[in-house]
């Protein structure tokens, strides 16, 4: 889970009939770099994605056509999380909230940090651990641990820092389980 900067609505009028209208669904996705705004997962890839009312639209029906209360999910994170919302621990909102300081990835699994209820609440029940996420996830961060003891292992330095920059390149915003690779690269000293 990564921040992700509001655009503007690129057509009010179409919102307050349609909230899937398809000019605004395009900004929404460009705008997560086509991926879910609570697992990461690439949406695109396997689904069109589905435009998520943050606060369930049963629940604030005078929020169905906010701009603000809108984002793109994948149909899991979608179904999962359905019309559950607390007011008093609301789950993290990618658009107004920096997930980083509620959540925190240890190789395949996001964790809440000490305190955070809001980060443990989003965690739980929008099934942000679910197996085939953790799977998907262990994928890459093995894929890129192996790309990063290839880079450590030559001994020609030009080599290796192409290396690291094509490494640094997986954990940019625009890239699928971005946190979790963030996080991998921490840990091995490769960022700040």
């Amino acid at each position: 889970m990564r921040k992700i900067t509001r655009p503007e609505c690129p057509n009010p009028r179409a919102l307050s009939k349609d909230y899937k209208n398809a000019e605004n669904k395009k900004v929404l996705l460009s705008a997560s770099n086509n991926k879910c705004m609570y697992c990461e997962s690439y949406v695109t890839h396997i689904s069109y994605g589905d435009v998520e009312h943050i606060r369930p639209k049963s629940r604030y029906p005078d929020l169905e056509f906010t701009w603000g209360n809108l984002g793109i999910v994948c149909s899991i994170c979608n179904n999962t999380k359905s019309d559950k919302f607390d007011e008093s621990t609301q789950y993290i909102n990618p658009y107004q909230d920096d997930p980083e300081d509620h959540i925190l990835a240890s190789g395949a699994l996001l964790l809440h940090k000490q305190g955070s209820e809001r980060g443990q609440l989003t965690i739980l029940e929008i099934g942000l651990n679910r197996v085939a996420l953790i799977e998907k996830r262990f994928e890459k961060i093995n894929r890129i641990q192996n790309a990063i003891d290839a880079a450590m292992r030559t001994p020609n330095n030009t080599l290796k820092q192409l290396a690291i920059i094509e490494i640094l390149n997986e954990s940019e915003s625009n890239q699928e389980f971005s946190l979790c690779i963030k996080q991998l690269l921490k840990s091995h000293g490769i960022i700040d």
